[in-house]
């Protein structure tokens, strides 16, 4: 997958598929640190014992649709590339945690991708979960969590809140991402001159 966030996307689906109501996922990216970690923890009804054991292995997967899973292997491949790892742990009936880790300068990671976009069609398709977003900044934190808006009085089936709402996260997350000192609105330092 060329963007991390596809790799949230799958194994945020996988929590999906096993029945979860709440969905957690964290990014924490510390530049001086050189480290990208994402979590995505769910309370669905977990692996079952085969799965747990291996949860790499594409060819144990509890898919009905098709025979292989190829989502947490190819997850462990993109992090090991790039000097990371993953762990999963599971238990049957208490859901399932995912982490990635990542060496943030590596030459072969993949970059993170849209989350703000991520996000919405996650909110959107699955109006029943309640979703919480945490992405850390070298110590600057986005929190987003859909019952707290919900229970705001925000209408997260609404296609014009949802918009907002994704503006807001990719605006949020672009003010994180900017060099210290830079304002964002990059104004022309050249001086102007007579000819």
């Amino acid at each position: 997958m060329r963007e991390l966030s596809l790799h949230i996307l799958d194994v945020v689906e996988n929590g999906i598929t096993a029945g979860a109501g709440r969905i957690e996922i964290r990014v924490e990216e510390s530049r001086p640190a050189d480290r990208l970690s994402i979590a995505v923890r769910d309370n669905g009804r977990g692996m079952p014992p085969e799965k747990a054991g291996n949860p790499e292995d594409p060819f144990i997967t509890s898919r009905t649709t098709r025979r292989v899973g190829l989502g947490l292997s190819l997850l462990a491949a993109a992090a090991r590339r790039c000097e990371g790892d993953l762990s999963v742990a599971a238990a049957p009936g208490r859901g399932t945690e995912v982490r990635a880790h990542f060496r943030h300068s590596h030459i072969d990671r993949a970059p993170l991708g849209d989350m703000a976009g991520t996000l919405s069609m996650l909110i959107l398709g699955n109006p029943h979960i309640d979703f919480v977003y945490a992405h850390t900044v070298d110590g600057e934190e986005l929190t987003l969590d859909t019952r707290e808006l919900i229970d705001g009085g925000a209408d997260l089936r609404d296609p014009g809140t949802l918009r907002q709402l994704e503006r807001w996260i990719r605006d949020t997350l672009e003010r994180m991402h900017r060099p210290p000192g830079a304002s964002g609105t990059e104004e022309s330092t050249h001086a102007e001159t007579d000819d």
